[in-house]
This record gives structure tokens, C-alpha cells and sequence, in this order.
């Protein structure tokens, strides 16, 4: 069972909807503070809703219910790290970022460290978010796939044809209202986004209770949140999954790093008027997000009852891929007009991290970069220009880089989030080096950074080439980097100043 007309008008109309709502509630921006902070006016409440929806994305959507249909609820384990990270944030980081007139995060490395600081870290920001929301972007062809496939018309496309459309499809319409809107609008649109996709889960996941039959059972092991298994040995506990260990440490650090030095979250958070609203905005997304992820991974434990547990690796399963799970019951369970209202949700998720991270990609590249380099003396109306122009080339890119990960056939959500915590450990090591240190300067800065980002590609990579499994579970990434970080960065000040 496909889309009906009803469906068709419901997405169109809602694409349009989100749209317009983009590009008027950002009113007109008349320089680069307007156009990447909203003016600094944004309410705090609406800022905690966009943060929700901008780390949401179509990976919670589509990948949570397929990681839970898969194994348990193990992954809820992070979600307290998230929390507490962000608590931290408030206390920490946030009173250093609101004073003055910062517009992006690493302008802080830039004022603690020196403008080489500022650079390297917005290049490692730029090549970190493309690849991780490039695997998003990606994640929100897969329902769209299915229809085209199911559809008469498109049986002589190819799949990379039919991938193609999907991704084009959203990129343009999430580019529409970055460009014009701006971050107010993009913040905006986040609201009415979260709003929808919250709501189409919950609908789907009261149909999926409705339509259980009636000799279904999930298995008590399914509904594990905690695990306590800290395997045989010191190396297979660091391999081992979200551990609960692994998970409230690797939740911590991850949030730490995603949501005090990347840009996607930071430049939400300098929108609001003032440090107390930007504290209440982070505090309150954390415990928003406890709830959004526990709702889509019981909604993959009622699809593991629905579909009575098949394996994706069964020639009998209608799907083999965790990521098409929920995809393909909202395509051929879900009665029309509700269908379309859920995937209307999944474009709103996927829409509103694509527009947060155009925005965030152009205003690092505009303000940590072609400024500090260029040095030109330009308008307000020229330096709009050349940001738009970042915006558009940001679409651009995010677009391409999707296309690549047409092929991949694991858990999308793992892979963006494997990819993000590879860099993220030298970021947030050198944040918490200019927070914590007053001795540590640029040169230590520098080294220690490199030296992070290097010890994270050989423990993610080394494995890879050499066949192997890997030296810890991902969750572990951030603090290792970290840590690496930190100590390259004492040991080579102490160094530097007896040189």
C-alpha cells in the first residue's frame, strides 16, 4: 500500500508550510548579526525546542526504532550524559561565551588562544559537520525511496536516480528558507518542525499499539535501560556497547563537545538575549531529549512485536536494512493521511538540522575565516552577500556528500555519530584548555589540538586496515581525545616555557 493523493497534498503542503514560516519569521536581516544570531532576540523556550530538532534530524526517526528493534533500550543510557553535559555548559561554558560579542563558538579560541587557533578549529568544525550531516541528509532519502519504488512510474529509475530526487528534494527546500530567513528563521521553523514530527511519532506509535496482534511478546531483555556488563576485560569493557559506564561517560563528553563547541548548537544559544535565557534553553533541551529518544526506541520495540522479531537477514524480512524498519511500516501500515503526516514529521527532522548546519557551515566560514583572512572592509549589504553565498554553497556540498553514503549498510545514526566523535575530542580539549588553564597559550594550543585529532584517527582507523575489531565502542571517542588533548596541551606549555 503506497501514498495517496491525500498524502501527496499533505507533504507538499507541509514542505511550502515550513518554507514560508522560514523565510518570514526571519524578517529582514540588515547585517551578518541578524542573519547568523537572529538579532539576538530569539525567546529562550523556542531556541530549546530548535536545539531538540537540529541534533534530532531524521537519524532519531529513522535509525532509533531500527537500533531498538534490533537490540534494547541500552541507548537511553546516553541521554543521562546528555543532560548532565548540558548542565555543565550552563555553569561552565556559557558565561564565558556571552560576553562580549561573539558570533561563533571558536571566536572564543580566537580571543583565549589566537586567530590560528580560531581557524584550525572552525576547518575541523566545517569538515566534521559535512560528513556527519551529509549521513543525516542521506538518512531521509530512505523513506522516500521506498515510495518511488513502490510508485508505477519510477520502476525504470535506478536507486542512486531515485536517491538523487529525494535528497535534491529537501536540500533545496531547506535552503530556501536559510538563505532568506536566517537563523531567526531557521530557529522558527524548528518549532513548527519539532512539533511535527514529535507529534507523528506519537500517533505511530498509538497505531503500532492498536494493531499489535494479539499474541505478540517482546522478549524481557528488550526493555533492558541499564547495562551492567563490564565484559571479561579491561579491553572488551571498552568495546563493549553502551555499557552504562561507556554510555553516561560517553554521553557526557559527546554533548560536551556537540552542544558547547559546535557550532550548530552554539550559534542557537548566542541568539538569545542573555546569558540566563541561553542557560534555560540547554537545560531544558536535555530533559526534552530524554523523553524524544525514549518515545522512538519504544516505538521500535512495538515494531520488533509487529513484524514478530524477523531478522533483517531473513530472505523473508520486507526489509534489511535497521534503517528502513519504520520507514516501510509507516509506507504500508500507516492509513492514509496519517501516512502522510508522519513523513511529513521525517522531512521536518531531517529539514531542521540541513538548515541549522548551512547555517552554522556559513557563518563559521564567513566569521572565523573570510573575515580574519580576506581583512576586507565590506557593508553590511556586502558581508549579507558573501554569507548567503556560503549558504548556498553549503547546500551544495552537504548535497554531495549524501550521495556517497547511498551504499552503506549499517545503522546510519552510528556512522554520523561515530564520525562527529572522532573530532570532537581535540575540540572540546582545547575549549576546556582555554576555560580551565590561563597558562596554556597558542603554540601548546595547536600542538595539543593536532595531537588529539591524530590519537582519534589512529584508534577509529588502525582497526579498519588492519582487519580487526575495534579498540574501543565509539561512546569512548570523545574522552580519550580529550584527554589526549589536555595532557599534549600542559606537557607542551611546560616544554615551550623551558625552551
Amino acid at each position: 500500500m503506497g501514498l495517496s493523493i491525500i498524502d501527496l497534498i499533505i507533504i507538499v503542503l507541509y514542505l511550502i508550510l515550513a518554507a514560508v514560516i522560514g523565510s518570514l519569521s526571519g524578517g529582514k536581516q540588515k547585517n551578518i548579526k541578524d542573519y547568523f544570531l537572529g538579532g539576538t532576540s530569539v525567546p529562550w523556550w523556542a531556541v530549546a525546542f530548535s536545539i531538540v530538532a537540529a541534533e534530532t534530524s531524521s537519524l532519531t526517526f529513522i535509525s532509533i526504532p531500527g537500533l531498538a528493534y534490533l537490540t534494547n533500550l541500552n541507548f537511553l543510557q546516553l541521554t543521562i550524559g546528555f543532560l548532565t553535559a548540558r548542565v555543565i555548559i550552563a555553569l561552565v561554558f556559557l558565561p564565558a561565551y556571552k560576553k562580549g560579542e561573539l558570533k561563533t563558538a571558536y571566536a572564543f579560541l580566537g580571543e583565549r588562544f589566537g586567530q590560528r587557533t580560531q581557524r584550525f578549529a572552525s576547518i575541523v568544525f566545517l569538515f566534521t559537520r559535512i560528513a556527519a550531516d551529509g549521513v543525516r541528509l542521506f538518512a531521509t532519502a530512505i523513506p522516500l525511496a521506498i515510495i518511488l519504488k513502490a510508485a508505477p512510474w519510477f520502476q525504470d529509475w535506478s536507486n542512486f536516480q531515485i536517491y538523487l530526487i529525494s535528497i535534491i528534494l529537501i536540500a533545496i527546500i531547506s535552503l530556501i528558507y536559510t538563505y532568506t530567513g536566517g537563523m531567526k528563521g531557521v530557529i522558527w521553523a524548528d518549532v513548527l518542525q519539532m512539533s511535527i514530527y514529535v507529534g507523528g511519532a506519537i500517533i505511530a506509535l498509538f497505531i503500532l499499539w492498536r494493531h499489535l496482534p494479539a499474541d505478540f511478546s517482546i522478549p524481557a531483555e528488550k526493555w533492558q535501560v541499564f547495562n551492567l556488563d563490564f565484559g571479561q576485560s579491561l579491553a572488551d569493557f571498552f568495546r563493549k556497547p553502551y555499557t552504562l559506564l561507556g554510555a553516561l561517560i560517553g554521553g557526557t563528553f559527546l554533548s560536551l563537545a556537540s552542544h558547547g563547541t559546535d557550532q550548530l548548537i552554539v550559534q542557537r544559544l548566542l541568539s538569545t538575549p542573555s546569558l540566563k535565557d541561553s542557560q534555560k534553553a540547554i537545560i531544558t533541551s536535555g530533559v526534552i531529549i530524554i523523553f524524544q529518544f525514549a518515545l522512538f526506541l519504544v516505538v521500535g520495540l512495538l515494531l520488533y512485536a509487529f513484524y514478530h522479531g524477523i531478522s533483517i537477514a531473513s530472505p523473508d524480512a520486507p526489509f534489511h536494512k535497521p534503517d528502513e524498519i519504520f520507514p516501510y511500516f509507516i509506507i504500508h501500515n500507516l492509513p492514509f493521511g496519517i501516512k502522510g503526516l508522519i513523513i511529513a514529521g521525517l522531512f521536518a527532522a531531517a529539514m531542521s538540522t540541513l538548515a541549522g548546519s548551512m547555517s552554522s557551515l556559513s557563518g563559521s566560514a564567513m566569521m572565523d575565516l573570510y573575515k580574519p583572512i580576506t581583512k576586507k572592509n565590506l557593508s553590511h549589504k556586502q558581508e549579507l552577500a558573501v554569507s548567503r553565498f556560503f549558504t548556498i554553497l553549503s547546500g551544495v556540498i552537504l548535497t554531495v556528500v549524501a550521495l556517497l553514503f547511498i551504499k552503506m549498510s549499517h545503522s546510519v545514526v552510528e556512522i554520523a555519530l561515530g564520525i562527529a566523535s572522532i573530532t570532537y575530542g581535540g575540540l572540546l580539549g582545547v575549549f576546556l584548555l582555554g576555560l580551565l588553564s590561563q597558562k596554556v597559550q597558542e603554540k601548546a594550543a595547536i600542538i595539543a589540538f593536532t595531537a588529539g585529532l591524530l590519537a582519534m584517527l589512529s584508534v577509529s582507523i588502525t582497526p579498519i586496515l588492519l582487519g580487526q575489531a575495534p579498540f574501543v565502542h565509539w561512546t569512548w571517542y570523545v574522552l580519550i581525545g580529550s584527554v589526549v588533548t589536555i595532557g599534549v596541551g600542559l606537557v607542551s606549555q611546560w616544554i615551550i616555557q623551558r625552551l
